[in-house]
């Protein structure tokens, strides 16, 4: 793992995630964006087979894209680390099988699933490269993997304007597109089939964007600590000069763009 990450506490971001999982989708509509246009990109259905299909949804969080998945398969499994998320896809319905695990371990044999869908998880494992050795050990051969991952220059706006305030990023730690590959490679992937892109978002104030942030459970989950700050008034005036440093981004429109940088892969296991 790259020296500028810090060690993920799994059950503290289970704990993040799982604490969000009753509002996650009221703020996140950038995660909706990307999981849809990742749909486009996997292959239809086949109109017959006579062979049982089998899906993975890896990191499904509160089973938003099951529905959808669940027509494209006969069985369908939705994993992800947080309890509190599957209590939410739970709810949802279905017939997806819902299981905890980890996807640096994933608890399925070798060869089950024809394919994998991966929507915005892979970027908060610890080894970027075992996670990728167990997605191909659990799809079948011939079997595809279509992932999407955040890259480290997503939410620059957000960097640039908290150093302005107190020389701080506030902000979590994602792969270059170079370590990206590096670790697909590592993973014994030397192939992929990767397209990153630039994703604005945009908002009207600069608080939106840090209370959907909050409001996903994706604050600070892989960044090293920073430095304690005294609440109160204090913190009020650290939020205000925020704001203040952020307005330097506000577009010709009037809104304020939070760019991620998003990378979408496709995987495909050797015969």
């Amino acid at each position: 793992m790259d020296e500028r990450f810090q060690s993920v506490d799994k059950t503290l971001l289970a704990r993040r995630f799982g604490a969000a999982a009753r509002h996650y989708d009221a703020h996140a509509r950038f995660q909706q964006e990307v999981g849809q246009v990742l749909l486009e990109w996997m292959p239809s259905r086949p109109v017959s087979t006579d062979l049982a299909v089998s899906g993975l949804d890896l990191g499904c969080g509160t089973g938003f894209f099951l529905p959808q998945l669940a027509n494209r398969c006969d069985e369908l499994v939705g994993l992800d680390l947080a309890p509190g998320m599957l209590a939410q896809a739970a709810l949802r319905g279905g017939r997806a099988q819902l299981v905890c695990g980890d996807a640096e371990r994933l608890p399925f044999a070798d060869n089950t699933f024809d394919w994998v869908f991966s929507s915005l998880t892979l970027q908060w494992c610890e080894r970027p490269a075992q996670a990728f050795r167990e997605l191909l050990r659990v799809v079948k051969p011939g079997g595809q993997i279509h992932f999407s991952t955040l890259l480290d220059e997503s939410l620059w706006q957000l960097r640039a304007a908290w150093q302005q305030v107190d020389g701080e990023a506030h902000l979590n730690r994602f792969l270059s597109l170079t370590q990206l590959v590096q670790a697909l490679a590592e993973a014994g992937e030397a192939a992929p089939v990767l397209a990153a892109h630039d994703w604005e978002i945009p908002y009207h104030e600069a608080p939106q964007l840090l209370r959907d942030l909050k409001g996903i459970g994706a604050n600070q989950v892989n960044a090293p600590r920073a430095t304690e700050h005294r609440v109160g008034l204090q913190g009020r005036a650290r939020l205000q000069r925020f704001i203040q440093a952020y307005e330097q981004f506000r577009q010709p429109d009037g809104q304020l763009v939070a760019t991620y940088r998003v990378c979408l892969g496709a995987l495909c296991k050797p015969c």
